[in-house]
């Protein structure tokens, strides 16, 4: 299942992630990720996360992402959330510009985490932005 947080810049997305980082992690029985970038989370996030700053791993894609992505709940069949922070600065400018990758991206989350994992992301962009096909996501 995949879910967005909308907004432009400022809005608090991140706040709302780490909210329900919090509630992902007082509830859950298996383990959560959180991928952030310039490891933004960790004074927020502590103990029982894992914290992966995507720049480690030279992700700059859609493709990339996606990969990533079903790579941890391929290794990780008790993980029940992933969080991800800055979905579209992850992705790179000519992917946001063409939100079709996007979009072709997260349906193959959407697919691939079925029931079992949760992936929220948040998503720089007003919802009246958002393309329809992810307006299901919200």
């Amino acid at each position: 299942m995949v879910k967005l947080i909308p907004g432009k810049k400022g809005a608090g997305k991140t706040k709302i992630l780490i909210e329900a980082i919090r509630v992902a992690k007082a509830e859950s029985k298996g383990n959560i990720v959180t991928i952030q970038t310039k490891r933004s989370l960790n004074s927020e996030i502590r103990h029982g996360v894992r914290l992966i700053d995507i720049e480690d791993y030279n992700i700059a894609n859609c493709d990339g992402m996606r990969g990533f992505v079903s790579g941890i709940m391929a290794s990780d069949y008790d993980c029940t959330h992933i969080f991800v922070d800055g979905i579209l600065r992850i992705v790179g400018e000519d992917e946001r510009r063409d939100m079709t990758k996007v979009v072709e991206m997260l349906e193959k989350m959407d697919e691939v985490s079925g029931k079992f994992t949760e992936i929220t992301l948040t998503f720089s962009a007003d919802v009246s932005e958002i393309p329809e096909a992810l307006k299901k996501y919200l």
